[in-house]
């Protein structure tokens, strides 16, 4: 077993909502079943052996686990590989198992069903994470030739927010949260974010199905859709929210009170 000095400036997470699950997933079994070899320390970052189909020469710079190399078929095209991340992985754990947390890959936001509310100062960690996360999902200017770094970026940003959703409670509180993202979200889309392959479309997509499940688990949560009314959205979809809202009004004009 290689012991490696210099350590990576990049870990675990940053990998997991970097790449898809299915390399993640791969390059996981590859490196669980030890087929990393002859594991070398650079200037730069780190070599190694790595078995797949064959044998392949891999190697993976220090501070980005992007700015990699692989004699396979998809690393000779610049597409990251499974031995490519195998190898990152190893230069991160040194061979130590991954804890079971850190192989589970996330790829979409799901409802908690679980309900109850922040903490003043957990709300005021999520909102920063949220944040931190949205910064992936940004403006593009750049040639041709790194559109598709560019998606990856996009990718990476709606898997970190995807993490933040799957873990907040069910509560008018959260449901604000939501919706206060979606609009963010929104807005980049509008003025900036070239989402041509509709990764962060999908993403708002999926996060309206989470609000619509606080809604059917707690009907107080479609007050928190009223800042929705009014908007231009870029593709109309904060419809199904609308209309919960105005159900939602009916039915106390109606004189029947929400539980």
């Amino acid at each position: 077993m290689a012991i490696i000095n210099s350590k990576p400036s990049y870990n675990l997470n940053d990998i997991k909502y970097g790449i898809d699950q299915r390399t993640f997933e791969r390059a996981l079994k590859i490196y669980e079943d030890k087929k990393i070899s002859d594991v070398k320390e650079t200037p730069f970052g780190f070599t190694a052996t790595v078995e797949g189909t064959h044998f392949y020469q891999v190697e993976v710079d220090r501070q980005e686990y992007s700015r990699a190399d692989c004699d396979c078929y998809l690393g000779q095209n610049d597409v990251l590989c499974k031995h490519i991340i195998a190898l990152a992985f190893y230069a991160i754990l040194e061979g130590a198992d991954i804890p079971d947390d850190a192989k589970k890959s996330v790829n979409e936001p799901l409802c908690s069903n679980i309900e109850g509310s922040l903490s003043k100062d957990k709300l005021a960690e999520t909102r920063i994470k949220i944040t931190a996360a949205t910064k992936y999902i940004k403006p593009y200017h750049g040639p041709s030739r790194t559109w598709f770094q560019y998606q990856s970026s996009l990718s990476e940003g709606c898997r970190r927010l995807a993490v933040i959703v799957n873990h907040l409670p069910v509560s008018l509180q959260t449901a604000k949260v939501l919706v206060n993202m979606l609009i963010r979200l929104d807005r980049k889309l509008l003025y900036s974010v070239d989402d041509s392959d509709g990764t962060v479309g999908g993403f708002i997509e999926d996060v309206v199905n989470v609000l619509i499940e606080y809604a059917r688990m707690d009907p107080k949560c479609i007050q928190g859709f009223n800042k929705l009314a009014g908007i231009s959205s870029s593709f109309l979809w904060e419809q199904p929210l609308i209309k919960l809202l105005d159900n939602a009004s009916l039915e106390e004009g109606d004189g029947i009170s929400t539980p």
